[in-house]
């Protein structure tokens, strides 16, 4: 059987963690596009088993969470009866925790967006950090019984909700209108208000709407794509380095050596 060289799997991963379609990286290095599939897979498991062992014990002092919509197989609404409530067809969302410092994500999951999912998502956050800290998340409900059961009185948290002003165009349009404030409030401990924020966690998800998988625009005409294979761009695209100078990955197209070995 045919197997691609260490350099020229380098190659294939290094298009596709600078937002090269897989298409795009198979006309560039001449790779059959299964083989990029393959390859893209396995490196996300070794991303997501490096970083689960490498981001621990973290001194951190801010957090922000947040979840991203996305969709696998299809869209909610057009999935047929037998996918119906199947994990990995339909809605699925992405949970990120940030370091509001470094930077550095701390945790991430694809799940749903339900109670079920932040538990597992606060549980795993919660057992990567050595310290008390600062938790920022918007105002989704699930996290108020996932920070109680995990921290509970450790942790200073608080929501931030954004208010949005009525839209001209009503319910046609995908995105909020414009923001004109938001809503603080204070659900555990003495959060410094000075810092209440998911400004960064934001940030950091509208990367990850224009590099790991355009299934994430709500307004895209991209196909969908398996579980598998959205997990395995995404830790791709999220795999960094703790050891490195305040947590941050080095230039892409170097590492992309390090994930092809």
């Amino acid at each position: 059987m045919n197997r691609l060289t260490l350099s020229e799997r380098a190659n294939v991963i290094g298009c596709l963690v600078e937002g090269n379609s897989i298409r795009a990286a198979s006309r560039i290095t001449g790779a059959a596009k299964n083989t990029i599939v393959g390859l893209l897979v396995r490196v996300g498991e070794g991303c997501a088993a490096y970083q689960d062992q490498a981001i621990r014990g973290l001194h951190t002092r801010r957090v922000q969470c947040d979840e991203i919509w996305s969709f696998c197989y299809a869209k909610q609404k057009n999935l047929p009866p037998e996918r119906q409530g199947e994990f990995g067809y339909g809605d699925v969302s992405t949970w990120t925790g940030i370091d509001a410092e470094t930077k550095l994500v701390l945790s991430f999951m694809i799940g749903n967006r339900d109670t079920d999912s932040a538990k597992t998502f606060i549980d795993d956050l919660a057992g990567r950090l050595a310290n008390r800290v600062q938790l920022t998340t918007d105002g989704h409900y699930a996290y108020l019984e996932a920070v109680e059961g995990t921290f509970g009185s450790e942790i200073d948290y608080a929501m931030l909700q954004k208010l949005y002003g009525a839209s001209d165009e009503g319910q046609r349009r995908y995105s909020p209108a414009k923001c004109i404030g938001t809503n603080t409030q204070v659900v555990q401990g003495i959060p410094d208000p000075a810092h209440i924020s998911t400004s960064f966690v934001e940030r950091q998800n509208l990367t990850m709407r224009e590099t790991a998988g355009k299934p994430r625009n709500r307004e895209s005409r991209s196909h969908s794509q398996p579980e598998s294979r959205d997990g395995g761009a995404l830790r791709s695209h999220l795999a960094e380095d703790p050891r490195r100078p305040n947590g941050t990955a080095p230039h892409r197209l170097e590492f992309s050596h390090s994930l092809a070995s």
